[in-house]
């Protein structure tokens, strides 16, 4: 698996140790998808699948089960069961006359230069918005065709989410990343009777989902997650007694809406402060704390100590126009931008007329499987942006009705600077410079949600309800919290404020813990992937991190900061991951953004390029 090694920490709660925390490294028990441990509770056998249950697909030529409860004592049974899907080739098999088979892995078998013994493992998470992910109820060849041909073993679990609250169990955080890892651990437990190397697990998911896959990628084996995993009954150790580990070999994020406690404050500084309309217009008290955020999120960025590739320190500076347009981050950022573009300009042929992304393997079906997964959404809180792309829609800011058509480079640059000039273009290069960010953000990626984007002012967003009490919404943003402490005597004067969003709210909010006991800080750093990532951050080191990335983000997205992906990528190579391959996609918002292709063949080309086929 090539993980790189992590040192966990001593001070994990009691519980850890039944799920075999410990050190990954390279080569060693992390190859055997499991961890040391000096005692370990045994995995209830009743989580052993069943060789003779396998069904089969002639036509397709598939072997698959569904309904496997992947957890010994489930709080959601409608949810936490899986469906495992398995090109033939890896298995050889008996018919048992009544519609089932009894297989065992064909050593010999190979599919599209994998083996029964090489092959990865993928796991979709389908969950737009942090919404729940439904297992898959009946087989369809179609939803898993592309990935059986690349001779993956494909994992469909069912997962919990914001909107599958009920009166005995909660799908508010970390409940979505918890059944995720249980998934993951049931099929290393069961690594004997499923082909393929159980080390090589793949998880993949756009919006909420993307923000998960992350989640789950860098917190692997975290010690935060032990009580919830023992909760549901997860598989804990292997047939040798050897502690089961949910690290994972990569994740596929596109459009991650994560570390959401510095998001309010991050989509400011971004673009809420060359807005001056709706929420953001003068006079009104939520101006003000849009230019408090905006203020407050240099401290945050310079406190990451983020460096880039060659190890150059990047920070945020004062500058005469504007909240902190200056320092190294911001060039850094503007260079991105301009990359963007140039690398758009470098794959495009004109006439060129915008048109939709397709929403590859992420559509209804949970990821591409069966049945009963949420369809992808515009967004992951508040109204759906203007210049995004829900599901099947058009990804460039446009409806696919009223798409036009760009004869020339010339006339696309100049539709850019339509309303004033911030691109400039050399034909003799076919390259492009740009002025800045404000240019930019006027352009292409204006302020869509209100202020309070992710942390609500009056709790309205879908972040208050991930980061909630089953129905109940909450704030839980401790650093919007400190920016509303700081200015509520001057919010108070002017339009708009209500008593209703002083810090009283706040401190409530911030103060519930959940059934496991967990507190509200606590949760927001479980579903931060800077949490275990950055240098100086409490969970340094408490985790191992995947060693394989690919980050792919539409850049006119209103839905989220660029600063997000963009830190999620510095904080991983700076951690250590062996391959980070991030891009912003020119004319592309929030979908699963590619500058050529689809999202389904290039996860697939690049998971066949990472598990060594």
């Amino acid at each position: 698996m090539n993980l790189p090694r992590r040192t966990i920490l001593t001070t994990l709660p009691a519980t850890a140790g039944l799920l075999g925390l410990g050190a990954c490294s390279a080569g060693g028990a992390a190859s055997q998808a499991s961890v040391a441990s000096s005692s370990q509770a045994p995995t209830d056998p009743k989580l052993a699948l069943d060789n003779a249950a396998w069904r089969y697909d002639a036509t397709g030529d598939v072997y698959y089960q569904l309904g496997l409860s992947y957890v010994a004592t489930p709080q959601a049974s409608d949810y936490e069961t899986l469906g495992i899907y398995v090109p033939g080739a890896y298995l050889s098999a008996t018919d048992n006359g009544n519609g089932t088979y009894t297989a065992t892995i064909n050593a010999s078998g190979a599919v599209g230069g994998f083996t029964a013994a090489t092959a990865p493992t993928v796991f979709p998470v389908n969950t737009p918005g942090y919404s729940a992910q439904k297992p898959p109820t009946e087989y369809s060849y179609d939803t898993v065709k592309a990935y059986m041909e690349a001779g993956f073993i494909y994992v469909h679990a069912g997962l919990r989410g914001k909107d599958s609250n009920s009166q005995t169990y909660s799908g508010n955080a970390p409940w979505g990343v918890t059944d995720l890892k249980a998934a993951v651990r049931y099929r290393r437990y069961n690594a004997a009777s499923v082909p393929g190397d159980a080390a090589k697990v793949y998880v993949f998911g756009h919006s909420g989902g993307g923000a998960q896959s992350a989640v789950a990628g860098a917190s692997g084996d975290s010690g935060l997650f032990a009580p919830y995993l023992a909760a549901l009954g997860a598989a804990t150790t292997d047939s040798d007694g050897k502690a089961l580990s949910d690290a994972v070999a990569g994740a596929m994020c596109w459009c991650p809406i994560t570390t959401l406690d510095s998001a309010n404050a991050a989509y400011e500084w971004n673009m809420g402060q060359f807005a001056s309309s709706g929420t953001r217009a003068e006079g009104t008290w939520t101006k003000a704390y849009s230019q408090d955020l905006a203020a407050a999120f240099p401290t945050y960025l310079n406190a990451l100590k983020l460096t880039d590739s060659s190890g150059k320190p990047l920070s945020l500076e004062s500058s005469s126009q504007g909240t902190y347009l200056a320092g190294s981050y911001y060039d850094h950022l503007v260079a991105l931008i301009q990359k963007s573009l140039n690398d758009f300009l470098a794959a495009t042929t004109f006439p060129y007329t915008p048109s939709s992304t397709e929403m590859a393997g992420m559509g209804p079906g949970g990821g591409g499987a069966p049945s009963g997964g949420a369809p992808g959404d515009a967004g992951d809180g508040g109204t759906p942006p203007s210049g995004s792309a829900p599901a099947g829609g058009a990804a460039d800011g446009q409806s696919s009705s009223e798409s036009t058509t760009y004869n020339t480079v010339e006339e696309y640059i100049a539709s850019l600077n339509s309303s004033a000039q911030w691109v400039t273009y050399d034909a003799s290069t076919n390259t492009a410079t740009i002025t800045g960010l404000e240019g930019f953000v006027t352009s292409q990626k204006n302020a869509s949600k209100d202020v309070g984007a992710f942390d609500g002012v009056d709790r309205a967003q879908t972040e208050n309800l991930v980061m909630g009490s089953g129905e109940n919404k909450l704030h839980f943003s401790s650093s919007s919290r400190e920016v509303i402490s700081k200015g509520q005597s001057r919010y108070s004067s002017l339009s708009g404020w209500s008593e209703d969003y002083g810090i009283s709210a706040y401190e409530t909010d911030l103060a519930t813990k959940d059934s496991v006991g967990t507190d509200m800080v606590t949760r927001v750093s479980m579903y931060d992937p800077l949490y275990y990532l950055t240098q100086d951050s409490k969970g340094h080191g408490t985790s191992t991190i995947a060693p394989s990335w690919r980050i792919r983000t539409g850049i006119t997205q209103g839905d989220t900061a660029s600063t997000v992906e963009l830190n999620l990528a510095l904080a991983l190579q700076q951690a250590g991951a062996d391959n980070v391959d991030f891009a912003t996609i020119w004319g592309q918002g929030h979908t699963m953004a590619e500058l050529t292709g689809t999202g389904e063949e290039n996860f697939i080309a690049w998971v066949t390029q990472q598990a060594g086929a």
